[in-house]
């Protein structure tokens, strides 16, 4: 199929509403049971990956066939067309995705080797480790291109997911080519290791399921030209990172092995200390009216967790209480000395408005920065367990610090909630565009708030901004 966008229509405007729309009419009644029995179906079966992505891909040939021969679609453009086969596409995946991502025991395994391993390189890695060359060196165009590449779990349908790692990847072309001279362009010697880099700064939860997520059930005629050749990157970047060693950062055995045990200690105590502020919920009990099941406390496999709740790295368990009456007098010596919690808040907002570039710093939490439009019916239940968990640790600081009757630090705002109501052939379609990644690089600026916090987001937010404007001007000159 011949498809004149460079990126195999993976960034053409998804004409979403006008799919629903479709599917409504009563001609498009074998449509939907045509879908709908695929669907049933396939969730009958248990995972495999081959015959998985063979039968997708062949389920959505079909039906994207038999569309073009349909009265539905009798003059329509080739982009609509597109747009249609990029509906189903969506639709069906969306239904999918829990049966689908992240499916094989092996796969989450890889997974979790992946993240600890770029969670201990990040730790000591530098832009020289990788041969960049300085004049490529943009930390605000970096942070960014991570930013990018975080909001890969926010979605669920393959095209939004790759359009992620396409914004990612643009960033860091535009910024290339911006610095480069018009005679001597950047080459794929000179993306790949900002793309590594890159990628090892922002560790995406589940990276490689989500790469195989795209690779298996995207549509394989739209995976091509730029697409494919980004794509292709960054599946080259992840193989670099799983077999990394002390030669491919240019360094000595020595100096590796040690800075891997020094990261591993650094991350171990971090997790020592996240097991204390966990037992700490323990003993708070549940929040009235809330959901004590596992189920709703713990993620489910198939989801992709929050970076703010990433897998820890297992240590010694951390004893709750003292083994004996010294250790609780020292304890308690401790604690004593603690400053009150204003004291910290005011030191660590001074601390954070000294930062060169406050974004990195919370770099980790993608839905910071996210709008309302940004978020999905999906990401519910992961944010309602995440402000569980934060009301739980308030509650505790807060009695803990001598506060009987503790309220929450922000004002409720029940004003201006919607409701998004799973989108099916029969609702509304102004839901539908909900939870589209957006193609072109744009400003996720953080919501207006009374907490102090906006403060020095705005600042590093404006640093942002300037950046993407550089890169705006480069892609329009490439």
């Amino acid at each position: 199929m011949e498809n004149n966008d460079v990126l195999g229509s993976s960034t053409a405007p998804l004409t979403w509403h006008d799919f629903l729309q479709r599917m409504r009419d009563p001609a498009a009644t074998d449509f939907v049971k045509s879908i709908k029995s695929f669907i049933v179906s396939f969730l009958n079966n248990d995972p495999d990956a081959e015959r998985d992505s063979a039968a997708v891909q062949e389920f959505l040939g079909n039906m994207e066939t038999a569309f073009r021969a349909h009265s539905l679609w009798a003059g329509c453009s080739e982009e609509e067309l597109e747009s249609a086969g990029e509906g189903l596409e969506k639709y069906v995946m969306t239904k999918l995705f829990t049966r689908t991502f992240a499916s094989l025991p092996e796969d989450v395994k890889v997974d979790e080797q992946l993240y600890e391993k770029i969670a201990l390189i990040q730790q000591f890695v530098r832009p020289d480790n990788l041969d960049i060359k300085r004049i490529f060196e943009n930390e605000s165009s970096w942070l960014l291109a991570q930013k990018e590449l975080q909001k890969i779990n926010m979605y669920r349908a393959p095209r939004d997911k790759l359009v992620c790692i396409l914004n990612c990847c643009k960033v860091i072309n535009n910024l290339l080519t911006s610095v480069s001279a018009k005679e001597n362009p950047p080459g794929a010697d000179d993306f790949l290791p900002v793309l590594i880099y890159v990628t090892i700064k922002a560790n995406p939860p589940q990276l490689h399921s989500n790469l195989l997520y795209i690779q298996r059930f995207r549509r394989q005629t739209r995976l091509i030209s730029e697409a494919a050749y980004f794509f292709t990157n960054i599946l080259s970047a992840e193989s670099f990172i799983l077999n990394i060693d002390a030669q491919a950062l240019s360094m000595d055995e020595t100096e590796f092995e040690t800075n891997m045990e020094s990261a591993r200690a650094l991350l171990s105590g971090l997790s020592a200390d996240n097991n204390v502020l966990g037992q700490s919920d323990q003993n708070a009990g549940p929040v009235p009216g809330a959901d004590t099941s596992d189920a709703k406390l713990n993620f489910r496999s198939n989801r992709p967790p929050s970076p703010a709740t990433q897998p820890h790295f297992s240590v010694a368990s951390t004893e709750a209480k003292p083994k004996n009456e010294d250790q609780y007098v020292k304890s308690q010596s401790t604690i004593e000395k603690i400053p009150p919690l204003s004291d910290l808040e005011n030191r660590g907002a001074s601390m954070l408005l000294k930062e060169d570039s406050v974004s990195q710093v919370f770099q980790s939490f993608p839905y910071l920065y996210s709008q309302a439009g940004d978020l999905t019916v999906g990401d519910i239940e992961e944010l309602l367990t995440n402000y569980k968990r934060l009301v739980i640790k308030y509650i505790c600081l807060a009695k803990g610090s001598g506060i009987d009757n503790p309220s929450p630090p922000l004002p409720n705002n029940d004003e201006g909630q919607t409701q998004h109501p799973e989108f099916e052939f029969n609702t509304e379609s102004k839901v539908a565009s909900a939870g589209e990644p957006v193609d072109e690089m744009k400003k996720d600026g953080p919501e207006d708030s009374s907490s102090v916090l906006p403060q020095f987001l705005e600042c590093d937010e404006s640093k942002l901004k300037e950046n993407e404007e550089v890169s705006s001007r480069g892609e329009e000159g490439s």
